[in-house]
């Protein structure tokens, strides 16, 4: 039967080229504007690493002084170097990772190569298995080297094309101003979206460092870091001990016991330092989980979020039109539809045809929308945002086009449908 339906949806579509051309452009521009904008969305707006999000948590404290307090203040977003390490040598948690970011001089070993600045990461060794962090060659360094400020590095494929060519490179030794360390590993292929671990330094949807080092190692080193810091009570050039917050701080709790437990400790360290005279205000902390972090960051620029609105009322405008195109098409077929009712044909069989009819539309309008929406990714990057690049289709939202599409038509041709199928057989007959 739905054979039958198919073959007669096509037969009428054939019969009225024009108004089936109106139909399915209405449909394909909302479906083009509507899953451009949803695609982007969606893209910004997933899991960067998903499977192990729910288990990696951001901890914040209040260690500022009472100048201009107010009860309603946020915890900074960063940690001081004496709140960093104290939370970092408690292992408290199952993994956890201290870090910054900033900006190291390569001085490449082939002359042909002029020297040139890479973005860098001062980390624990933890970042790497926290993060997943896939590896292309070698390993990351130890908690160990940690401890020793050992002269390692991890470094990304990128950067590990452009020196060695692609090849394994663990073992060299890669000069970072007049100080050299030795590649102990090279990340393969690696760009979690956003950029969750530090949205300060690279924007939320910047490329990966290229160089990773202990955080010992820099410090010690005298590398230079450029991330956000945030100073109170009087600047001090000795980032060891002034009262500044400049460091990330990530930890992994494999358990909602382990979560509980990791805030109760939190709380009881602030109390610890407010009764040693470091912290002044009120007990402060959170403990977000990465998805949580990423929503309280707003790392979702707004004007992705307002233009997804905009194109969906674009295509909610466009589906009113389809519905009226649609209306007019059903009922210039009132006698043929009369003659089958008469002929035995129940409104039930006549209301399943038309919304194939709907249906075969859908999934034309789907077609050429997929391809408007391919046209409005490519035009998406083009533009200089940082998350330009990201704006490709995936089989999710490939999908989601074509069910968009489909439903989208049928629900429009529903009014049409069940009005034409109101018609009374008798009064068609008669008047053809």
């Amino acid at each position: 039967m739905f054979g039958y339906y198919l073959d007669m949806a096509l037969h009428s579509l054939r019969r009225n080229r024009m108004l089936t051309a109106l139909m399915v452009l209405a449909i394909a521009l909302g479906i083009g504007a509507s899953m451009t904008t949803l695609t982007v969305l969606h893209v910004l707006s997933g899991d960067p690493l998903p499977g192990t999000s729910q288990t990696l948590f951001y901890p914040q404290l209040e260690p500022r002084d009472m100048d201009g307090y107010q009860p309603t203040d946020e915890p900074p977003d960063q940690l001081t170097w004496i709140d960093g390490m104290n939370l970092l040598h408690a292992r408290r948690a199952d993994r956890q990772a201290l870090m910054t970011g900033g900006t190291v001089p390569v001085q490449p070993v082939q002359s042909s190569v002029d020297p040139f600045y890479s973005d860098a990461r001062y980390t624990t060794a933890d970042f790497f298995p926290m993060f997943k962090a896939p590896m292309l060659y070698g390993r990351a360094w130890s908690a160990s080297d940690d401890d020793s400020k050992a002269r390692v590095a991890v470094i990304s494929s990128k950067l590990n094309d452009k020196l060695f060519s692609g090849k394994d490179s663990t073992g060299q030794m890669l000069q970072l101003g007049d100080d050299a360390v030795r590649i102990v590993g090279v990340l393969d292929r690696w760009r979690p979206n956003p950029h969750f671990y530090d949205i300060n330094i690279s924007g939320s949807y910047g490329p990966t460092e290229d160089v990773f080092l202990p955080l010992s190692t820099a410090r010690d080193l005298k590398l230079t870091n450029n991330g956000m810091m945030n100073c109170w009570g009087g600047h001090n050039d000795h980032l060891e001990i002034a009262p500044c917050t400049w460091l990330q701080f990530w930890v992994q709790l494999d358990s909602p016991a382990k979560v509980a437990a990791y805030r109760e400790y939190l709380t009881h360290y602030s109390q610890e330092q407010k009764a040693l005279g470091r912290f002044q205000r009120p007990v402060n902390i959170r403990l977000l989980d990465l998805m949580g972090w990423l929503d309280y960051q707003k790392v979702v620029p707004s004007d992705v979020r307002l233009q997804t609105w905009l194109a969906f009322g674009f295509l909610l405008v466009c589906l009113v039109n389809t519905v009226g195109l649609m209306l007019a098409k059903f009922m210039r077929r009132a006698g043929e539809l009369g003659v089958r009712r008469a002929l035995g044909a129940s409104k039930r069989a006549l209301f399943a045809q038309l919304l194939v009819e709907s249906g075969v539309i859908g999934l034309s309008g789907g077609i050429c929308g997929l391809l408007l929406a391919f046209v409005g990714l490519w035009l998406v990057r083009q533009r200089p945002s940082s998350y330009a690049g990201l704006a490709q289709l995936d089989m999710s939202m490939l999908l989601t086009t074509f069910l968009l599409a489909i439903g989208a038509s049928l629900i429009a041709g529903l009014l049409p449908a069940w009005r034409a199928c109101q018609i009374t057989p008798a009064l068609q007959l008669k008047s053809n």
